[in-house]
C-alpha cells in the first residue's frame, strides 16, 4: 500500500502546462549567467550596505548614512599563519653576563664585620663627642661649663666667645647625636671633623706659646689626632647597615658624595679657625 499518487499532474509545478519535458511555468523567465557578475565598479558588500536616514523628512531619493566611510576593510588574515616580522621587528636577545660586575655584587654581599666596626667607631666618636658636649652645657663629670668653656675660649684668642660657647656646645652635642644615630652621617662626621680640627689647632697655639711645638706629637697631645683620624674615615666609609642611613647612597657605596664632604669639613675647619681666631702656630 502506498501514499503516492499517480496523478502526473500531482508532480508538475504551478502554472505548467504540463505537456511534456520542454514545459516550463508561465512566470519562468530567460536568465543571462553574465547578469550574476559584479561590475567593474562594484566596492564590495559595503557598496550596498547602507544605514537608513533616521530623519523621515529628507527627501527619499537621498541615499542613506555609508556604514563604512572611505576605508576599505582590512584583509582577512588567516588564523595560525605567522607574519615576517619587518626590518625593525623585537627579536629576544641573549645578555651576557659580566665577570666583573659579578664579582663586586658579590663582594658588597660580604661585608662580614666591617658593619660592626664601623659602629664602634661611630659610638667612640659620637659618645665622645656627646660627654664633652654635657661637660659644657652642664659642667656634668667635672666639666667648666657654659661660663668655664667661655672662659677657655677668650683665652685660647676666639672672638664672640658669648655666641661660640652656645653655637659650639649645641653643635657637638647634635654632632655626637647624629654618629651615634647613623643618621646623616657624611655631614655629621664632616662637622665632627671641623670642630676636632679646631680643638688641635688650639694645643698647637698653646705649644707653641710655651716653645714646645717640636715636642707637641710627643708630649700627649698625640691623642687628639686620632678622633680627628677616625672622624675623616667616617666622613669615606660611611655609617655602615647599623644606623639610620644603612639604605642611603653614601652608606651602601660611598664615593664622590663623601669625598666632597671630606674636603668640606677640613675646609670649614681650617676657615672658622681663621675667622674666629686667626692665630698661625707655625710662625
Amino acid at each position: 500500500m502506498t501514499s503516492h499518487s499517480q496523478d502526473p499532474l500531482a508532480w508538475q509545478r504551478p502554472d505548467s502546462s504540463g505537456t511534456g519535458d520542454s514545459a516550463r511555468p508561465a512566470t519562468a523567465s530567460l536568465v543571462d549567467p553574465e547578469d550574476d557578475l559584479p561590475s567593474a565598479t562594484y566596492g564590495g558588500d559595503f557598496e550596498t550596505t547602507a544605514i537608513p536616514r533616521y530623519d523621515s523628512a529628507k527627501p527619499a531619493d537621498q541615499a542613506g548614512f555609508p556604514l563604512m566611510g572611505e576605508p576599505e576593510p582590512l584583509p582577512y588574515v588567516q588564523p595560525g599563519l605567522r607574519q615576517p616580522l619587518g626590518p625593525y621587528g623585537a627579536e629576544p636577545a641573549e645578555i651576557e653576563r659580566d665577570p666583573l660586575l659579578d664579582d663586586r655584587v658579590r663582594a658588597a654581599g660580604r661585608r662580614g664585620t666591617q658593619d660592626l666596626g664601623l659602629l664602634i667607631l661611630r659610638l667612640a666618636v659620637g659618645g665622645l663627642l656627646i660627654i664633652h658636649g654635657l661637660q659644657k652645657a652642664f659642667g656634668w663629670w667635672g666639666g667648666p661649663g657654659l661660663d668655664g668653656f667661655k672662659t677657655w675660649l677668650q683665652q685660647a684668642g676666639f672672638q664672640h666667645a658669648d655666641i661660640v660657647t652656645y653655637v659650639a656646645t649645641g653643635g657637638e652635642l647634635a654632632i655626637g647625636v647624629l654618629l651615634v644615630l647613623g643618621l646623616f652621617t657624611p655631614v655629621a662626621a664632616a662637622g665632627a671633623l671641623a670642630y676636632l680640627i679646631n680643638g688641635v689647632l688650639v694645643d698647637a697655639m698653646a705649644a707653641h706659646e710655651d716653645a714646645r711645638l717640636s715636642s707637641f706629637m710627643t708630649d700627649g697631645h698625640e691623642y687628639r689626632l686620632i678622633p680627628v683620624a677616625v672622624a675623616a674615615a667616617l666622613v669615606l666609609t660611611g655609617p655602615g647597615r647599623y644606623g639610620f642611613d644603612a639604605g642611603r647612597g653614601w652608606a651602601r657605596r660611598p664615593f664622590v658624595g663623601s669625598f666632597v664632604a671630606l674636603l668640606v669639613g677640613i675646609g670649614v675647619g681650617i676657615g672658622l679657625w681663621a675667622l674666629l681666631n686667626g692665630g698661625n702656630p707655625l710662625r
